[in-house]
């Protein structure tokens, strides 16, 4: 009786830490749109010895048990899946239209050259009629040379994933973005990825309070009329109280080590392949 006791709680255990562990969200770029260093070799401040400094523009994925879900499409995005041997990629959500987002969307065609089907992407208004002209090619079918590789969606509220035996959400947040809209990303109530931001409404404000983890756009020192400064984020992380805000979008003016040690010990910079268990 106690054997068999003993079994059924390792069962539960082990079907919770699977259940438990395996989601993984990844940076795979946290460099503002030229990246650090830039096409010239220039790294600004960034010290060029350290390998945090090296930045390439903002993607991210989201890694359950059974799916790979990707943020954005950075020019980067082929060296980045190749850096984390990442194989697969099951949908794509995109913040806004912008090059840095978007210009790698070509190199999501190999995921339906390995699945035979095409990947489904969403993205708002906008960020839709852009890509569906920009990028014609990947949505429309051409029987005479390239089949569609992308299926377009339009942005919900609430995304519903399935992953096994969780059932979680992935909910969507106008934010403003200079001139622009700009989509972020709040997974499972515990992360919220805000790649692009110059302004958050207030009457969201609610959806960020003490989350686990805000990843959130910090372009440089000083004021920029489409994303947030380091003064901005400090303010913002004593309203939204987070176990961790980590900063992304990252200009060559901030070096990894020197920012670092201007934090408080609940921020930190981001770096390219730092992982976070959900």
């Amino acid at each position: 009786m106690f054997l068999r006791s003993l079994r059924i709680r390792q069962t539960i255990l082990t079907n919770f830490f699977l259940i438990r562990s395996f989601m993984i969200f990844k940076i795979l770029g946290c460099g503002s749109s030229m990246g650090v260093p830039r096409s010239d070799g220039f790294f600004g401040n960034c010290d060029p010895l350290n390998k945090k400094n090296y930045r390439t523009r903002c993607s991210a994925i989201l890694q359950t048990k059974s799916e790979n879900i990707l943020f954005d499409a950075s020019p980067d995005l082929r060296s980045q899946l190749i850096d984390n041997n990442i194989k697969n990629i099951d949908k794509v959500f995109f913040s806004h239209m912008h090059a840095d987002q978007t210009h790698g969307i070509n190199d999501l065609r190999v995921f339906y050259i390995n699945k035979k089907k095409p990947i489904p992407v969403f993205a708002d208004l906008h960020t839709k009629k852009h890509l569906l002209k920009t990028f014609s090619y990947c949505f429309a079918n051409d029987d005479n040379e390239y089949p569609a590789t992308l299926i377009m969606n339009d942005i919900k509220r609430k995304f519903l994933i399935k992953d096994g035996r969780r059932r979680f959400y992935i909910e969507s947040l106008k934010v403003q973005h200079g001139r622009v809209d700009s989509i972020c990303y709040l997974i499972d109530n515990k992360l919220a990825y805000i790649s692009d931001v110059g302004k958050i409404f207030k009457k969201d404000f609610k959806y960020f309070k003490k989350l686990d983890y805000i990843i959130i756009d910090c372009l440089w020192y000083r004021n920029h009329p489409s994303h947030f400064n380091l003064d901005q984020c400090l303010e913002l992380a004593k309203i939204f109280l987070p176990k961790k805000m980590i900063l992304t979008n990252m200009h060559s003016d901030l070096d990894y080590n020197k920012l670092k040690k201007k934090l408080p010990r609940n921020i930190i910079p981001g770096y390219d392949g730092l992982s976070i268990k959900l």
